[in-house]
């Protein structure tokens, strides 16, 4: 007795009544990749720092006339740098539970 081979389900298999999800929209609103949108944030973490740097300079010389709009910008910066050290720790622990899976 031989059994016939399973087809693979191809684009053309569907099931009623369920439609595929979008793909994740990016930063910018465009589907992009996983590396664009991480390079966009990592462009947005390195702008806020420069921001709060040129900041805290210009109240070190005494040209800021605004000190809360400094501490905000200090602030932020702060929590962004925080959340990124989050999430690369986070990503580490997870390509860590990968690798320890066993099969």
């Amino acid at each position: 007795m031989t059994l016939p081979p399973i087809a693979p389900l191809g684009a053309d298999f569907q099931i009623p009544g369920v439609t595929a999800p979008d793909p994740v929209a990016g930063a910018s609103g465009t589907g992009g990749s996983f590396g664009d949108v991480l390079t966009q944030q990592i462009s947005n973490l390195t702008a806020l720092q420069e921001n709060a740097a040129s900041a805290s300079q210009s109240l070190a010389n005494g040209s800021a006339t605004d000190v809360s709009s400094v501490v905000t910008a200090v602030e932020k910066a702060q929590l962004a740098m925080q959340l990124a050290g989050q999430i690369r720790t986070k990503g580490s622990e997870a390509i860590n539970d990968i690798f320890h899976t066993q099969i």
